[in-house]
């Protein structure tokens, strides 16, 4: 697999889990596929084409996660910092609707916000238009060495990202049975990698944790969620496995 859209293939929507999010729901490959290609119908909507930049909220959860899919299948690289976004002047910024509320746009950039209905009538509802939004498959020309996540250092391309996730599918011995906890922010892209690509391109399931303030990731109980926890070495995890993601990065360098 060289495209992070390419998890978004339509022979791959089972009703197995595909996903399972910080509030304890879970999605089958059929809902996160589906629901996948109407976000990147809704970014076409908004003005995103191949190469053009969409900024989303880094915290791990549904519509971030839905952002990161879409924009992918779409051509269009992810900076997971909504305020970075602003300042850059990307075509898309989607945030929580208490943050966006404090966004203030120029011109050529389309404000987006989820978890409830926005004040600004200037900012685009999210889940309004991504419920009523076309299921079908959004056209794309994407190639492996074009940017799937603009980094604060440097960009990640499709090709790294999967090759990446390739490196933690070795690493864990990850198969469809492995549910993998995420215990970074989707600013992380070897955690991202690791914890949502490499999963899902197994056909395993990919488990969201909680934020923490310190915006590492962590549930409220010590019982495990998965099989494999994706974090630092440094972090006390419940699952009795782990994949590093800087070790991660630094092996594949």
């Amino acid at each position: 697999m060289d495209l992070v859209g390419d998890l978004l293939a339509r022979d791959r929507r089972t009703r197995d889990t595909a996903l399972g999010t910080p509030d304890g729901r879970e999605r089958t490959y059929h809902d996160l596929i589906t629901n996948g290609y109407k976000a990147a119908n809704v970014l076409r909507y908004l003005g995103v084409r191949g190469g053009a930049t969409v900024a989303v909220d880094p915290t791990p959860g549904f519509h971030t996660t839905l952002a990161f899919l879409g924009a992918a299948a779409v051509g269009a690289p992810v900076r997971f910092d909504p305020e970075a976004g602003i300042e850059a002047g990307d075509r898309v910024v989607l945030a929580p609707v208490a943050t966006a509320a404090d966004l203030d746009p120029a011109p050529g950039t389309n404000l987006a916000a989820f978890g409830g209905s926005p004040e600004r009538a200037d900012t685009t509802h999210w889940e309004q238009e991504l419920w009523s939004e076309n299921p079908g498959t959004p056209p794309s020309e994407v190639g492996p060495a074009d940017a799937a996540i603009v980094g604060p250092n440097r960009e990640f391309s499709h090709r790294e990202l999967c090759s990446l996730a390739a490196a933690a599918v070795e690493e864990a011995r990850l198969n469809e049975g492995t549910r993998v906890v995420l215990r970074r922010p989707l600013s992380d892209p070897p955690a991202v990698a690791a914890g949502l690509v490499a999963p899902l391109s197994v056909g395993g399931t990919a488990v969201l944790a909680s934020p923490r303030a310190d915006g590492e990731a962590d549930d409220d109980a010590d019982e495990p969620r998965g099989d494999v926890a994706v974090a630092p070495a440094d972090v006390a995890v419940p699952e009795p496995r782990r994949v590093d993601p800087a070790s991660l990065a630094s092996a594949a360098e």
